[in-house]
């Protein structure tokens, strides 16, 4: 299972890219495997601050529908309009083209509470 180092996580089994001020998030190898065939994602939160550990939109797959977390407080500037078309990206590339959102960080200091991807790792048992 694929855990990339570079990035932070979340214990809601979100990943978050650090770009200086902006900041790209997705849902982990992990969770979309767990969710399985995705088949639709909702981001309805574009152009609006959500604080930490708020919903910011929701993953609907054949099985369940599961929201989406917030892992630090930023204002939504963009939603990966790939995904209206072809949700299933989450599935195939959780970390690449399957990227849901890129917000503007609001609050530096939250980054520190996020884990490593080998605090991620022990989470999930990998």
């Amino acid at each position: 299972m694929s855990i990339p180092t570079e990035l932070k996580y979340t214990k809601d089994h979100e990943w978050i890219k650090i770009e200086g001020d902006i900041a790209t998030i997705g849902i982990t190898h992990f969770a979309q495997s767990e969710l399985g065939d995705i088949v639709y994602v909702d981001v309805d939160t574009l152009d609006e601050t959500v604080d930490k550990d708020e919903v910011f939109g929701s993953v609907e797959a054949v099985k369940t529908v599961s929201d989406l977390f917030m892992p630090i407080t930023g204002e939504v500037i963009e939603f990966n309009e790939a995904l209206e078309d072809e949700p299933e990206k989450v599935n195939s590339d959780p970390y690449g083209e399957g990227w849901m959102i890129k917000i503007s960080i609001k609050d530096v200091s939250q980054i520190e509470e996020l884990l490593s991807a080998d605090d991620y790792s022990e989470l999930i048992g990998a």
